[in-house]
């Protein structure tokens, strides 16, 4: 499979990072003046201090939750009382559970606080006498305080980081099969690094070494959601645009002043282009994240197009499989299509989830493949069965569900559950078993009406195509005692809906 990150472009224009928070603890005011003063034009990484002051532990406390952003504390030990700066900062680590910020002691009564003891004991970071800290010495622990807090914030900022791309890639292969999978990743991506106006999802329809002449939109969220159906570079402006060309000619990501636009391709040489903007802001950290999610996407993509020719194996084999029920019992193939179609309709309905209706469009068309084990003179016959007929006619079921249950596959098995139980009635005058009401699986039952409708109405060796009229009747007339009386009501409240599966697929 082809990489998805060859490589970023870069444009000026961040915005200028904010100032580095200082929290001056002391109830000398004399002491938050001169800190204040020796620091004053103190910069580190080109970003200036911003000072807080609390004059006591209770007005730091208050701070040190408000200002989740405070990287150093200067503490004074002796306050209102002579452990008040100890105490606060076991507050600090233990209650308020804060890590991050640096503390620095300070003390004018080393004797109140020794210092081995301290550091023993206490998760600070710095212990300094008031006497021994000259401008120089308090600019020095600074630059190693904030050093060491801008370091455990950026390790603290890539592991949630990268948290969040496993989250939302693992979200992405978890609905790999969905037929939304491009407004999937646009929904995580926008989640990951969050965006203002929203975010679009481009597919190359034809690609090639040539640009192409548009980038048709597929997936869009935000203030773009009208543009999906319709060629992105003839909505979005001309440098954004560019930035499109430019992604997909040199194959790699592309960052601009005021957005960005991401290159996936798989090793079918299928490409897409993921643009965001405009008005945003990341950092050197969310560029890498930004990369390490679209490898993923990649992968996902990938994992797509292996899952839908997996699908597309499946459903050959489904329909050679139930094509041959039918073509012994002269009956279309396009029959058991329709029949999978209209239970996955009749599931989404009912309210089953996606995966498991998607299982039932498979497995329903297998109804009936013990007829394969059926002679054919019973089989075909134009006539009314003898009970010996009959007999040996309905044992299809058995002869179906015993095939089908052979597999490990969870496909299979419920199409062997399908197989046995589709000619159950709800008032428990079907067979093989006698089932009634919801003793019966829930697929048995919806492949019932889904087959009873759909044979009804199809050319049999043994009768006309009904009328639909008198198919509604029948249904009608077998409403709780073949069928379940809640499909029922499901199947007339949409029958314009089950009816077009017939135009979709005639015989």
């Amino acid at each position: 499979m082809s990489a998805v990150s060859k490589g970023l472009q870069f444009s000026a224009g961040q915005a200028s990072p904010p100032p580095w928070t200082v929290l001056i603890v002391d109830d000398e005011p004399e002491v938050h003046a001169v800190t204040r003063l020796a620091l004053g034009s103190f910069r580190f990484a080109d970003r200036p201090l911003r000072f807080l002051n609390a004059h006591n532990t209770v007005e730091a406390e208050v701070l040190l939750r408000a200002h989740t952003d405070i990287a150093v504390m200067l503490l004074d030990v002796v306050m209102e009382s002579d452990r008040a700066g100890l105490d606060l900062v076991r507050t600090v680590r233990e209650r308020l559970g804060n890590r991050f910020v640096r503390i620095v002691l300070r003390t004018g009564q080393p004797g109140q606080a020794p210092e081995q003891q301290v550091i023993a004991n206490y998760d600070i970071n710095d212990y300094k006498e008031k006497t021994e800290l000259t401008a120089q010495k308090l600019a020095t622990t600074m630059f190693a305080a904030l050093r060491s807090y801008r370091d455990m914030r950026t390790i603290e900022a890539s592991r949630r980081g990268l948290e969040r791309v496993i989250n939302a890639s693992a979200y992405i292969f978890s609905h790999e099969h969905s037929q939304r999978f491009a407004s999937m990743v646009l929904e995580q991506l926008t989640e990951l690094v969050g965006v203002e106006r929203g975010a679009l999802y481009c597919k190359v329809a034809h690609p090639s070494a040539e640009l192409p002449d548009h980038f048709q939109v597929t997936a869009a969220t935000g203030e773009y959601r009208n543009f999906v159906d319709r060629n992105a570079d003839e909505k979005l402006p001309r440098h954004i645009v560019a930035s499109l060309r430019n992604a997909f000619h040199n194959k790699r990501h592309v960052f601009g002043d005021d957005h960005y636009v991401l290159y996936v391709s798989d090793s079918r040489a299928s490409e897409s282009l993921l643009y965001v903007g405009e008005n945003w802001s990341l950092s050197e950290l969310d560029h890498r994240l930004v990369e390490v999610f679209c490898t993923n996407v990649s992968i996902a993509y990938e994992n797509l197009h292996l899952h839908r020719d997996l699908l597309d194996s499946q459903l050959e084999m489904i329909y050679l499989l139930a094509g041959a029920a039918e073509t012994r019992s002269y009956e279309t193939a396009n029959h058991v299509r329709r029949v999978g179609l209209i239970a996955e309709l009749l599931g989404q309905l009912y309210g089953m989830d996606e995966k498991t209706t998607a299982d039932l469009r498979l497995a329903s068309p297998l109804h009936d493949i013990g007829k394969i084990g059926i002679p054919d003179a019973i089989l075909n016959k134009p006539g009314a069965h003898t009970p010996e007929e009959t007999r040996i006619m309905r044992t299809h079921a058995e002869l179906g569900a015993k095939l089908l249950s052979n597999s490990r596959r969870p496909l299979f098995k419920l199409a062997a559950e399908i197989a046995l139980s589709h000619h159950e009635n709800w008032d428990g005058s079907g067979y093989p078993k006698g089932l009634h009401g919801e003793q019966i699986p829930i697929g048995g039952r919806i492949t019932m009406l889904a087959d009873v409708f759909d044979a009804l109405g199809s050319k049999r060796c043994y009768k006309e195509p009904w009328a639909i009229d008198d198919i509604r009747a029948f249904i009608v007339e077998q409403n709780g005692k073949k069928f379940e009386p809640r499909l029922v009501e499901l199947a007339f409240e949409n029958w314009d809906r089950i009816q077009a599966v017939r135009g979709q697929l005639p015989d």
